[in-house]
């Protein structure tokens, strides 16, 4: 990639590795940590692996709905691999070391499976628009073609605009210090170490954040502002329910992101406040990919069913094998 390349060839650089600070206050319970980010990171893992199976395997939801959802919680099993196994290395052996070019594939690999996240979200607001207010257009509109070509956009766009400050930061000289007072390479702490400090690149970097999550929760107001507009007119009490409980999964997510997203991005910076962004950042890396297959099992029927209905399917070939066994 451009700024690893950038990054082999400059020699103006001191700086050959970074130290992540992680959570000092917290520091002498590493071994508790590590087993909790470790339990929390396998059942994340685990468990959008799953959604992705089952979608994959039951034929019933082979729809755009589920085929974005699939897509979703690939992107999460990738955004939290990118952040937790070296939270989990620093707890384990304190180790707190990361080198330059691990670094910013770091922070690269953060920012852009995440912008993506947040793209596709709003391709599945729009997705539940297109499926509640025009149903009759919907499968003719939401073909395979289209779901694929906007998956694409989703990934190009959040490639594109995080691909930028990377770059730029990344051309930049480090003289140190090198702590990075949170436990990933952020880029807006990495903008803060390099010589001199780049307000420019800082600035450029929060305004595409600010922009991003502008951008698709704009789609999502006007989305979901015609679905509650649709499902009040709905005659009956049963379809409003379904309607609302179709929708209720992607809403709660949509709130622990955005929540904490503002709160870390857009939020004035102060630097006496690093802990609560790190809290924050916490619940984003760690918290909402564990709470997404949580919250699309259990609130959503459809794969709650498909989900019970594979368990049976395992059951009965144990039976029978046991059967086959026992003659």
């Amino acid at each position: 990639m451009d700024f690893l390349n950038a990054m082999e060839i400059r020699n103006g650089t001191a700086v050959q590795e970074f130290i992540l600070e992680g959570f000092p206050a917290v520091q002498h319970l590493g071994k508790v940590l590590f087993l909790l980010h470790l339990l929390a990171y396998l059942a994340s893992v685990t468990g959008n692996s799953l959604i992705i199976t089952i979608i994959w395997a039951d034929r019933r939801l082979h729809t755009p709905m589920y085929f974005f959802l699939s897509i979703f919680s690939f992107g999460e099993c990738g955004f939290i691999t990118t952040v937790i196994p070296k939270l989990l290395t620093i707890f384990l052996s304190g180790r707190q070391t990361i080198s330059f070019a691990a670094c910013f594939t770091q922070a690269f690999a953060f920012i852009f499976l995440g912008a993506s996240g947040f793209f596709l979200m709003g391709v599945m607001s729009l997705d539940r628009y297109l499926a509640i207010c025009k149903p009759l257009h919907y499968p003719t509109i939401m073909s395979p073609r289209t779901c694929i070509l906007l998956v694409t956009a989703c990934l190009s766009l959040g490639f594109v605009l995080m691909v930028i400050p990377v770059i730029k930061l990344s051309q930049l000289s480090f003289c140190g210090p090198n702590v990075i007072p949170h436990f990933f390479c952020d880029l807006g702490p990495l903008t803060r170490l390099s010589c001199p400090e780049s307000r420019s690149i800082e600035a450029l970097f929060y305004n595409l954040v600010s922009f991003l999550l502008f951008t698709s929760f704009f789609m999502t107001v006007i989305a979901y502002s015609n679905i509650v507009i649709t499902i009040l007119q709905l005659p009956s009490a049963k379809e409003r329910q379904k309607a609302f409980s179709t929708c209720s999964s992607h809403l709660i997510v949509l709130s622990v992101m955005y929540g904490s997203c503002v709160f870390i991005y857009v939020k004035p910076k102060r630097r006496s406040r690093l802990d609560s962004n790190r809290v924050a950042a916490l619940v984003n890396t760690v918290v909402t990919p564990l709470l997404n297959p949580v919250i699309y099992t259990l609130r959503n029927k459809q794969v709650h069913q498909a989900l019970k209905d594979a368990l049976s399917k395992v059951k009965l070939q144990k039976y029978k094998r046991s059967n086959i066994h026992n003659i």
